[in-house]
């Protein structure tokens, strides 16, 4: 599957099944291009219950699925990949155990992160936090220009993550990004499908930038 990275949807944990399901698909119907499931306190039957039925949505709108921290959740719903953060399962391990179809994302906040994870054999890092954020309370802004040198670093697909919003995502328009990750400004938004939208048109539009292309 051909991944664009563009508009990348992260969930928010505290919806039910039904309302997971209705806001993701009017997101992926206003142009999500990738859906990040995020269940960070969930247990593993009802991760596993989420990311499945999450799963038969996006496989009918031929939209991948990647899953947070939990390799074997990714494993038992055949999704197209997994995301972890620095505290998680090493990516070697990681990478040993998955198929080599499977896209692994990391999580970075400056070169030396996002360097290692293109050694060990990421195919994509996460970049932030780009902006104050709620949805993860302990992330640290990056300084001025971070996040740029961290994208420039590597020459693999980089996503900015944390606090991304429509009223401040031009501010990352210099940089060479293959997309946004978005939480709150599309999963609370009183449209998805119309905020997603937004966000597609503004990203598709910056010139240059690797979502064009990815």
């Amino acid at each position: 599957m051909k991944m664009d990275y563009s508009v990348y949807l992260v969930t928010e944990e505290s919806r039910d099944l039904k309302e997971l399901l209705f806001i993701v698909e009017e997101a992926v119907k206003g142009g999500a291009t990738i859906v990040q499931l995020r269940e960070k306190t969930s247990e593993g039957k009802l991760f596993f219950e989420k990311a499945l039925e999450l799963k038969r949505l996006l496989d009918q709108y031929d939209v991948p699925l990647i899953i947070n921290d939990r390799v074997d959740v990714a494993l038992a719903v055949h999704a197209a990949g997994v995301h972890v953060g620095q505290s998680d399962i090493p990516l070697k391990a990681i990478r040993a155990i998955v198929p080599d179809s499977m896209v692994v994302g990391v999580s970075v906040s400056n070169p030396e992160e996002a360097q290692a994870a293109q050694r060990d054999g990421a195919d994509y890092v996460g970049v932030g936090a780009a902006f104050p954020t709620a949805s993860k309370g302990n992330a640290t802004v990056l300084p001025p220009g971070m996040l740029e040198k961290t994208v420039q670093s590597v020459t693999i697909p980089a996503v900015a993550i944390g606090g991304i919003h429509l009223g401040n995502i031009t501010q990352l328009n210099h940089i060479d990004l293959a997309g946004a990750a978005i939480v709150s400004a599309i999963m609370n938004a009183p449209s998805p499908r119309e905020a997603a939208e937004q966000f597609r048109e503004l990203l598709l539009g910056r010139k240059g930038s690797k979502a064009e292309t990815i």
